[in-house]
């Protein structure tokens, strides 16, 4: 069978009202004229502009989602989003525990799994991010880490979508080599089978400087199900290169 991959754009703290309406609207435009075969798209756009883009978008077959959400439906947690609120609205997915919000929001792993948790019950597919240091690839640790982040923030017996992002690699334009991409997705998807029914139906991305002209050969790599892509992901040209690459493996 075709594997079917998951391109996924995540804006960060980037987005107008206006930008989001002209992005999203190339974004469709491209993918009408040129249909990918075996490719969602799915742009994670800030909270403000999520409506516009679920607007702009609408029959254009590409996805929303959000960019974190609180662990809790509904309660007095201001100026936190629920995943209730993000379905409502819409989204098909939401990214947890990114390690930008592991770093800056002093995130846990059991934080993340809860919001994860929270996020399947509200009927959103949750991207959980996790990734090494560079001091931690420097001295041998990157296989334990991902281990811990994956015992400490995955749920079992869910339909999640990993998304293995390599701290030193997120917008700083370098970017691991295929054999160390290739060991790091083998060790996460022999992982995944201690996980119940997840090992069947999870995804697991690459991101971290992901654009154009690597696009390819990271998605070309052995458990690679698609790419959460940063920078390259706010200029609908660029965005749709790299899932033009995915729909040519």
């Amino acid at each position: 069978m075709t594997k079917k991959f998951l391109i996924a754009g995540n804006w960060k703290m980037h987005g107008t009202l206006a930008f989001t309406e002209t992005l999203c609207s190339e974004v469709a435009a491209l993918l009408k004229k040129e249909p990918l075969k075996q490719v969602d798209l799915l742009v994670c756009p800030p909270f403000t502009a999520l409506s516009g883009a679920l607007k702009t978008l609408q029959k254009s077959g590409v996805l929303v989602g959000g960019q974190d959400c609180h662990h809790e439906p509904h309660g007095a947690y201001t100026g936190n989003i629920s995943p209730v609120m993000l379905k409502d609205l819409g989204c098909t997915h939401v990214i947890v525990g990114h390690s930008e919000r592991r770093q800056y929001e002093r995130e846990s792993n059991a934080l993340v799994k809860e919001k994860a948790e929270a996020a399947l019950a509200a009927g959103l597919i949750p991207i959980i991010c996790i990734g090494e240091t560079l001091e931690e690839r420097e001295t041998s640790q990157t296989l334990a880490v991902i281990e811990r982040q994956l015992e400490g923030s995955v749920p079992r017996d869910a339909t999640v979508v990993i998304a293995y992002e390599p701290v030193w690699a997120i917008g700083t334009g370098r970017v691991p080599t295929i054999d160390q991409v290739t060991e790091v997705h083998a060790a996460i998807a022999k992982k995944q089978k201690s996980f119940g029914s997840v090992s069947g139906t999870a995804k697991i991305l690459y991101g971290g400087s992901v654009k154009p002209s690597n696009a390819a050969a990271l998605l070309n790599v052995p458990h690679v199900d698609g790419a959460l892509v940063g920078g390259a992901s706010l200029e609908a040209a660029s965005f749709f290169a790299i899932a033009k690459a995915a729909a040519g493996l």
